[in-house]
């Protein structure tokens, strides 16, 4: 027998004629009446081209009917498609680099050979972010490995023409620091790629660097070539985490440079992170938080409560109290502080969240024929919560404390992710954030 919401349209047409038609304009119909769910017409255009994949993970069976539909009612409804993610990667970003003035590009050292998969997704980042940002990059490397990479993934165009505008500079630097070897490796490996982009900061070659290599030996290496701050004993590395907002992050630190902390290390982490969160993250008063287990000032371990007494008295900071960690992504501080082995352990659950969290809608998701159908338009958002929850995304996390513009990369990065972590420290090198550090050295806080 028929089905009872089939077109009256096609009553009188024969009953052998597919059900593919039929599913289409259900489908075109239930859009058209529901004026609400018509934000996710975007989703159902971006994912029309992978809709056969999207059915063999989400949908068993319509993959055929997914692709079609997405076809038709994007091509019919797409002046009200609006997809932010979309803005990163479009070829708007293009024309807009065009704009871009020579004079308005700012030196970038990049450490090449730093990642997993270095140097062919770091090198295919750099084009990319040279392409959408008033960026110049000094590209430290191996030469035959970069060269080799080149070829490989099919960079050969881009590379030259970047080279040939001047926007990209081929550093040689000898053998690399491994991922898996001791950070102070560094002082052997003197001419290594990461020692090689510290002395271009240094040296004011560059304003800024970057390395999604061994992150032990980028700390050991900023420390014995660009030195501390005068007036801080650690630096820290700084990670920003989703809120609620999602135009505005929050920053922890410290995620895992210092497992042991002094109650002055974290007194001057609150500096150094309301300075990073006011001038790189314009927010013009940052609520400082310390990571702790209860609101009250009196909870904690010894080294929150003797924290929490020291912050009280700055007078540099808006200190707003002790934060629990259901607190940390709601939205309410702007920095939060801690010592680098609960920070780190906070990273690393972060960084799980996203995949799990989709995992387990995935599981959830009606299984009925519409059902089934409704899931794969949902596709796509579920892939923008899981970036916005996986701090893989995020770029990399800024290395606070040292005499210079420091950018920590995962070590799985891909391009975009290097082209998300340049726009971190383009950002932070156009703020004037190592000035107000130096501000901040006027005032060294006395070591307790």
């Amino acid at each position: 027998m028929p089905p009872k919401d089939s077109d009256p349209s096609t009553a009188s047409g024969p009953r052998s004629k597919t059900t593919r038609p039929r599913a289409i304009r259900r489908l075109v119909i239930w859009y058209r009446r529901n004026a609400a769910v018509t934000s996710l017409v975007g989703s159902a255009t971006n994912s029309a081209s992978a809709a056969g994949n999207v059915a063999g993970t989400v949908v068993s069976s319509a993959g055929s009917v997914v692709s079609n539909a997405g076809s038709m009612a994007g091509s019919m409804l797409q002046p009200l498609v609006f997809d932010p993610l979309r803005r990163l990667q479009s070829s708007e970003n293009n024309a807009e680099a065009e704009d871009i003035k020579n004079s308005d590009r700012l030196w970038v050292a990049v450490d090449g050979m730093g990642g997993d998969q270095a140097p062919g997704p770091i090198l295919d980042g750099c084009l990319k972010a040279i392409q959408r940002l008033p960026l110049r990059i000094k590209f430290v490397g191996e030469t035959e490995k970069v060269l080799g990479a080149v070829q490989a993934i099919g960079l050969t165009e881009l590379f030259n023409q970047a080279t040939a505008a001047g926007h990209l500079e081929l550093v040689a630097s000898g053998p690399s620091v491994g991922m898996d070897e001791e950070a102070t490796v560094v002082r052997r490996k003197r001419d290594a790629s990461i020692n090689l982009t510290m002395d271009l900061v240094k040296k004011g070659e560059a304003l800024a660097m970057y390395s999604a290599g061994n992150s032990g030996a980028m700390m050991a290496s900023a420390i014995f070539r660009l030195g501390r701050l005068a007036g801080i004993d650690r630096p820290a590395i700084g990670a920003l985490f989703p809120t609620k907002d999602p135009t505005q992050p929050v920053l922890v630190l410290d995620v895992g440079a210092n497992m042991d902390c002094k109650p002055i290390y974290l007194h001057q982490f609150a500096l150094l992170g309301n300075i990073y969160s006011r001038d790189v993250l314009q927010v013009a008063r940052p609520r400082i938080g310390l990571l702790n287990i209860g609101e009250e000032e009196c909870k904690g371990n010894d080294l929150a409560i003797r924290t929490h007494e020291l912050l009280s008295e700055e007078h540099r900071l808006q200190f707003a109290g002790n934060c629990e960690g259901r607190d940390v992504l709601s939205g309410a501080f702007d920095v939060v502080v801690c010592d680098g082995f609960t920070g780190n352990v906070l990273l690393k659950f972060l960084e799980s969240v996203g995949s799990v969290l989709l995992d387990v809608l995935r599981a959830e998701l009606p299984r009925g024929r519409r059902g089934k159908v409704g899931s794969a338009f949902l596709r796509s958002n579920l892939k923008r919560i899981k970036k916005r929850l996986d701090h893989a995304e995020h770029g990399g996390a800024l290395l606070l404390g040292v005499n210079g513009i420091c950018v920590i990369g995962h070590g799985s990065s891909k391009a975009l992710s290097v082209v998300s972590a340049l726009r971190l420290a383009h950002s932070a090198a156009s703020h004037g954030v190592m000035d107000d550090l130096a501000e901040l050295q006027k005032a060294p806080v006395e070591s307790a």
